[in-house]
């Protein structure tokens, strides 16, 4: 029951956050954003992460992970309901200010389903197994949320408006209430909280300080610096490739939403071949191979002509060849994450609840690098900004041949 709940969880941390970034459209439309701009729902969305990460973590080391999940759902039904309340005062502030309470919610969540899918698979391959059918669960959430939102927005990005997509936001607040209601009549596990003895030693001021933590391992720190380009990488390739295909002849929201909705559809395959496969492949194989295949993608993306375009039959839409790199880059990007937090989190012992606070105010990359994308798209169009993902990338794969190497076994973690 704990790892169903944990896939649940999964699911709604993308359906939501894939939301923000499908709104990029309506965004360009209604309050007339740059590209830059139109991201910036997601920005704040990933920022909430950045000033959440370490408080959740502690949050999650005191009160433990069935507190924290439902505090999270409580705060994301609120933030999509700000949300939901911009379309009707028409303010592009208050639709900012929902991304980002909504973005508490995200950062929380991820704060517990990580380290709990990690620690019930007993760490090492197995753990990084449950991650990767976790995130399999993600994925689907990832898939519906565009593929819904275009569908609502129809057919031309002129017309587009938050109240559009108020039938997807209803449905967001559903899926946290529902998922309060199961996760509060669940037995969570609870490995990390803080035992009574420690809970005392810290009231009275004469808790032991500890010369070591998550940042004294190098290993964990390339890591956290490796899961900010990966989660601006994984948003940075789609939220792109929306706005691209919206503004496209012949092609528009609608179609643009479905066609993305497929890199998220490929991230769940992708993710669910790695879960078979991540009981018998290393995470370090597994990051290198998958990297290296997306440097490829995404080359192919930037470098075949806009000029030459294929027929999607998914679509019934002829796209720029270069976009079905696009989708299947989706392949690539699905079992990165696991396999990150899998090396980093390796070695850490009693340093791990500490070190996923951290590593998801790192997550804050999936807000800034779509951000630094869309500033690109401004300046030097859609296709050459994708120099951004490749840099991304590029540490990626040096993160897994080089710094995911424990050099710090001597510090004591039990």
């Amino acid at each position: 029951m704990a790892i169903a709940v944990m896939f649940l969880l999964f699911f709604m941390i993308a359906f939501v956050t894939n939301f923000a970034g499908s709104m990029g459209v309506i965004v360009k439309n209604q309050f007339g954003a740059s590209n830059a701009m139109a991201q910036l729902g997601t920005l704040a969305n990933f920022i909430a992460y950045a000033c959440m990460g370490i408080p959740a973590g502690i949050i999650l080391k005191r009160r433990g992970y069935k507190f924290t999940s439902l505090a999270a759902a409580t705060v994301g039904f609120i933030g999509v309901g700000i949300q939901f309340l911009s379309g009707y005062v028409e303010s592009f502030g208050v639709y900012v200010l929902g991304a980002f309470v909504a973005g508490f919610s995200m950062c929380m969540l991820n704060i517990v389903v990580n380290p709990m899918l990690n620690t019930l698979g007993g760490g090492g391959n197995r753990g990084n197994q449950l991650i990767q059918f976790g995130g399999s669960c993600n994925s689907i959430g990832g898939t519906l949320a565009p593929i819904l939102l275009g569908y609502l927005i129809g057919g031309s990005m002129e017309t587009a408006s938050v109240g559009d997509a108020a039938p997807a936001m209803i449905a967001a607040m559903a899926i946290f209430a529902l998922a309060f209601i199961i996760i509060f009549f669940s037995n969570i596990p609870e490995p990390h909280m803080e035992t009574p003895e420690e809970k005392a030693a810290r009231k009275s001021g004469k808790a032991v300080k500890d010369p070591h933590g998550p940042m004294s391992f190098r290993h964990f720190v390339l890591g956290a610096i490796a899961i900010f380009f990966y989660v601006g990488v994984e948003v940075g390739i789609p939220n792109t490739a929306n706005l691209y295909m919206s503004s496209l002849s012949g092609v528009g929201p609608a179609i643009a939403g479905t066609l993305v909705g497929f890199y998220w559809f490929l991230m769940m395959c992708g993710r669910l071949i790695g879960g078979i496969v991540g009981g018998k492949v290393s995470s370090k194989v597994m990051l290198t191979t998958v990297c290296t295949v997306a440097l490829i993608f995404v080359l192919s993306i930037m470098f075949i002509p806009e000029s030459v375009t294929v027929t999607v039959p998914i679509a019934n839409a002829q796209v720029p060849l270069s976009m079905v790199f696009m989708f299947l880059c989706g392949l690539c990007t699905s079992v990165m994450w696991g396999a990150i937090f899998n090396l980093a989190a390796e070695g850490l012992g009693k340093y791990t609840p500490a070190a996923s606070g951290i590593f998801m105010a790192l997550v804050c990359g999936g807000g800034v690098l779509p951000f630094l994308q869309g500033l690109a798209a401004d300046a030097v169009g859609f296709i050459q900004s994708y120099w951004v993902i490749v840099i991304g990338i590029v540490y990626m794969l040096f993160y897994a041949l080089v710094g995911s190497k424990n050099v710090n076994k001597d510090i004591p973690v039990d």
